[in-house]
């Protein structure tokens, strides 16, 4: 039975590759309690008191431990990676997996020197199931040839509960690489292009004046030789919505079109994973709450085999790539 620890407990997505593992038939084996979110360590142990907590320094030499999950600090995200990897050991990791273009090198140089894989889950499409069911009726060709994506990922700031390094640009990577990054692995999957250029992007701050550098403001075009991709991500999720944001996806195929509504449908339908779908056939709705993830499986049978079923490292390597590259040519149009 394949054996994962968590080591960097700085985010709530852990408790995605937590329970996407053990769903997948993975032995929770153990986790790091070092922390920037005491609460989050609570809520873990809570949820799962007969797993040990352990030295980080432990678990990186535990031979029986196969895979690491990581959602630590953002800048810190990719160098227990590439630790890992020199441990002899798989990783799953939080995006953004990197924050800077030598640390991509890095993980690069790791995953050639070592056969490791360097997974990144990026949970907006792998665990949202309508975003998953998206991904098959345009495989299947239900809305003919993809040209364009329209990625919105707005976020709720909260009231007071972020930790310090959630304001450092410098901890998190600035706002394209820290949440669009989610729309650009969108965009390259639901497009089928496996390279893409970035035509334009920009970054503000219009809410935050007590935190000068902070990001609440992103968007960025891209364009491949298979279509073209618009992402806009922001911090301004009023508190009267009821979930942290009205994440949505818009495919636009030759043959029709599917919209996600993944988080809520806004005086609508109750629930998630809300899928529409037009075609010369009509207007239809799909639930989708109710459907399978593959992530977590396909993660389980590429650390067994070998394979790359749930992503290429190609993959990884190009929204890595393209979200550092965004951010760093964004024009900051909040300054004077």
């Amino acid at each position: 039975m394949l054996k994962f620890a968590a080591v960097g407990i700085d985010h709530g997505h852990i408790f995605d590759h937590v329970k996407g593992l053990i769903a997948s038939g993975a032995e929770f084996a153990g986790y790091c309690p070092q922390t920037t979110v005491p609460d989050l360590v609570e809520t873990m142990a809570k949820n799962y008191p007969n797993v040990p907590q352990r030295d980080r320094d432990e678990i990186f030499a535990d031979e029986s431990i196969d895979v690491i999950c990581t959602a630590a600090i953002p800048r810190d995200r990719a160098g227990i990676a590439v630790r890992a990897m020199r441990a002899g050991k798989d990783v799953m990791v939080d995006k953004p997996g990197v924050t800077t273009f030598k640390q991509l090198d890095e993980v690069r140089q790791t995953v050639a020197e070592t056969g490791r894989i360097f997974s990144i889950c990026f949970s907006e499409r792998l665990c949202v199931r309508s975003a998953v069911v998206a991904g098959k009726l345009v495989a299947d060709g239900a809305i003919g040839k993809v040209v364009q994506t329209i990625g919105m990922g707005p976020h709720r700031l909260g009231n007071g509960t972020r930790p310090d390094w959630f304001w450092d640009p410098e901890a998190f990577g600035g706002i394209i690489i820290d949440i669009a990054s989610h729309q650009i692995d969108q965009f390259l999957f639901y497009t089928g292009a496996t390279s893409g250029e970035v035509i334009a992007s920009s970054v503000g701050n219009f809410g935050n004046e007590k935190a000068p550098q902070f990001q609440d403001f992103g968007e960025v075009l891209l364009r491949s030789d298979q279509g073209s991709g618009y992402i806009r991500v922001d911090w301004f999720t009023p508190d009267g919505l009821p979930v942290w944001g009205d994440g949505r996806l818009t495919i636009l195929g030759t043959e029709g079109y599917i919209e996600l509504r993944k988080y809520v449908d806004i005086d609508g339908k109750p629930g998630k994973d809300h899928l529409f779908i037009v075609d010369k056939s009509g207007v239809r709705y799909q639930d989708c709450s109710n459907d399978k993830l593959d992530y977590f499986d396909q993660f389980v049978a590429d650390v067994r085999d070998r394979t790359e079923t749930a992503m290429t490292q190609q993959h990884i390597y190009e929204v890595c790539r393209l979200s550092l590259e965004a951010q760093l040519r964004a024009t900051n149009i909040t300054q004077a």
